[in-house]
């Protein structure tokens, strides 16, 4: 059986990101003019509007900033086999924040400032997901 959960569509702004998923890498924008980092992806630095962007691998690492735990699943059919499961606020050691699935740990044990790392789920040929994993685990 594959994959049944809605998927990313990956568009031009986007694509090196996942890209960078499918390798195990995981890339975020950096800007050609200032060196700020930022993600989500844009076309322009939201500090000097550069146009300018240079796609760099992040280490990875971060510390859990919010989180949410998913324990009513819409839609049932798709999720009901997942619940409980957190959704985290991320924030990289690059400075950018990012959301994900926290995987690996009991919902309840989740503690602000967890430090956290990226690990990478294929779920298709094409599609490689980020999620989120206690430090150490």
């Amino acid at each position: 059986m594959g994959y049944e959960k809605p998927l990313p569509a990956p568009d031009p702004e986007t694509e090196p990101f996942w890209n960078g998923c499918r390798d195990h890498k995981l890339l975020i924008q950096r800007c050609g003019s200032c060196g700020t980092h930022r993600f989500p992806p844009t076309s322009y630095c939201p500090t000097c509007q550069s146009g300018e962007v240079d796609w760099v691998e992040a280490s990875g690492r971060g510390r859990v900033f919010s989180w949410i735990v998913v324990r009513h699943p819409v839609p049932k059919e798709v999720y009901a086999d997942d619940v409980p499961y957190t959704v985290a606020i991320v924030t990289l050691e690059e400075g950018v924040r990012m959301v994900g699935n926290l995987v690996g740990i009991d919902p309840d044990r989740v503690t602000a400032d967890m430090p956290v790392v990226v690990r990478f789920d294929n779920v298709t040929d094409d599609i490689t997901l980020p999620a989120f994993a206690p430090a150490g685990a």
